[in-house]
């Protein structure tokens, strides 16, 4: 089993970790730490990696227990994110097939984070058909020591602006899919 904090579209290696473990258990116990994946992800950009965060609402650095984080909605930044997705991942093989039901669950209202990270990546998973389990942890464990793959863990792909930046091996779990599609569940997760 794998356990992670919270991510806003997880890093591909973190996705091919928990197809790995086959169970994926998310740190729920935890105060929010500012940094990580909790409310942001990669993506790969025209212009180069295009990082995209969630707005939280105010108090983001205080110890907050991460169920309890809230959402702001100060700014248009669902509909942001989805034609940055859309901009970015337009023309890549798999975006037909799964772009809209992504940013349909993206731009659904959102007002606690975890609640809207789980709702994100449970759809990615039900999309393909993944054969990983997403579960909360039911007391406090941390993210396994050493156990949260880095870049390393991902193979090479072809990726949508590979030409213009080369191969960028640790963007959000978008990027395979789009790029990948089904093909996702059959890279090495070694």
């Amino acid at each position: 089993m794998l356990t992670t904090p919270t991510a806003y579209f997880p890093p591909t290696s973190w996705f091919l970790a928990a197809l790995r473990a086959g169970m994926w258990q998310w740190e729920a116990h935890e105060n929010y730490q500012k940094g990580g994946w909790r409310n942001r992800c990669r993506i790969a950009g025209a212009n180069g990696p295009l990082l995209l965060s969630v707005p939280l609402e105010g108090g983001k650095h205080r110890q907050m227990p991460i169920r309890e984080v809230r959402v702001s909605h100060h700014s248009d930044w669902q509909r942001q994110h989805a034609q940055a997705i859309r901009s970015a991942y337009g023309r890549a093989p798999y975006f037909e097939h799964y772009g809209d039901p992504i940013l349909e669950s993206l731009l659904q209202p959102a007002t606690l984070l975890y609640e809207f990270n789980y709702r994100l990546t449970g759809r990615i998973l039900e999309l393909l058909g993944g054969p990983v389990e997403l579960v909360d942890t039911t007391a406090f464990r941390g993210a396994d020591a050493g156990a949260v793959p880095g870049p390393e863990a991902v193979p090479a792909y072809r990726q949508v602006f590979e030409e213009r930046y080369g191969f960028q091996p640790d963007l959000s779990v978008l990027d395979a899919l789009f790029c990948l599609g089904p093909e996702l569940l059959l890279l090495p997760n070694d």
